[in-house]
């Protein structure tokens, strides 16, 4: 069974394959996401670009984003043969783009649509399928709103529910702006877990720290990070101690550093630009001095592959 005590949120351009291999250098326990991918994507493009990662990621979860419970269907299966961990439904996104493809939060006014793409899924593969919403959407907001529609996809089969505890304003508002203006309604969240013991309720939005992870654990069973994991990766360094209670000591700055000069060397010599995986790791030393510097000699990555780029990248931790 999965452990969901904590997780990295599914973020798009954020949580790419090298993001989350980053990621996985501060934390073997904390469950990582794949950025939201469309059922259309990896039914009608590259599989293998869609839906391969290196298996050291685990354990992930693929978040896929849809509404046709065929196709829901169709792409849990190819997750299940590349090997995830779990295959969780994108129910929360506010973006009009989303909106206009069916999917992400206005899915939230079509419970009996989540359920049926469930119940299809469900018939394809035995990984747990899982959920990601919101507290509720404009004009369904109110808490009967968000309990019958956890109350739906429950009665289809689902037995996890990452909670974002805000609103989503589907007119007026950007998704950036989703993220920050709708207020923080963390007791709502609470509240659901009580209402619904039987099922696993993560909780997720505006969670900075572990400290405040491990409060919130106190009340639920799983607390999700988002930016912050982004803008400031290190503190993942301690989950595995502090959340799993796993003993073995977290790896320095350095270490992550060596290791990560050590995985762009071998992705260079598959014709993987710098570029793309150190625009991952600025946050590694966001701080602490030196991490100006380090910021910096990332900013020059170039586009080429350059193996070369493990002794700069060893340099600037060294500097720090």
């Amino acid at each position: 069974m999965l452990d969901r005590r904590l997780a990295v949120a599914p973020m798009m351009d954020r949580t790419d394959r090298h993001g989350r291999f980053f990621l996985r250098l501060l934390t073997r326990h904390t469950l990582l996401y794949t950025e939201m991918t469309t059922t259309g994507a990896i039914l009608r493009g590259s599989r293998d670009r869609h839906l391969g990662f290196d298996p050291r990621e685990r354990p992930l979860a693929l978040q896929l984003g849809g509404s046709d419970p065929v196709a829901m269907a169709e792409c849990a299966a190819l997750a299940d043969s590349y090997g995830y961990d779990e295959i969780n439904i994108n129910a929360g996104c506010p973006s009009d783009r989303v909106r206009d493809g069916r999917f992400g939060a206005c899915l939230m006014a079509e419970p009996e649509t989540v359920a049926a793409c469930i119940r299809a899924m469900a018939t394809a593969t035995r990984l747990p399928i899982t959920v990601k919403h919101r507290i509720g959407i404009d004009k369904r907001d109110d808490y009967g709103g968000l309990v019958r529609f956890v109350r739906t996809i429950t009665d289809a089969g689902c037995r996890s529910v990452i909670v974002h505890a805000r609103i989503a304003v589907l007119g007026g508002l950007s998704p950036k702006a989703n993220r920050t203006i709708p207020p923080l309604q963390y007791p709502t969240v609470w509240r659901l877990k009580q209402d619904f013991p039987e099922i696993h309720v993560v909780i997720n939005g505006g969670i900075r720290c572990l400290s405040e992870a491990r409060d919130h654990l106190a009340r639920v069973d799983g607390v999700m990070i988002g930016r912050e994991a982004y803008t400031n990766p290190y503190l993942l360094a301690t989950a595995d101690r502090e959340i799993f209670g796993d003993a073995a000591p977290a790896s320095s700055r350095s270490a992550v550093a060596e290791a990560l000069a050590n995985y762009m060397a071998a992705q260079a010599a598959g014709g993987v630009p710098a570029h793309r995986i150190t625009r991952h790791v600025h946050g590694l030393l966001h701080g602490i001095v030196g991490a100006r510097g380090w910021r910096r000699v990332l900013s020059g990555a170039s586009a080429t592959p350059d193996p070369g780029w493990r002794d700069t990248l060893l340099a600037a931790a060294a500097a720090a």
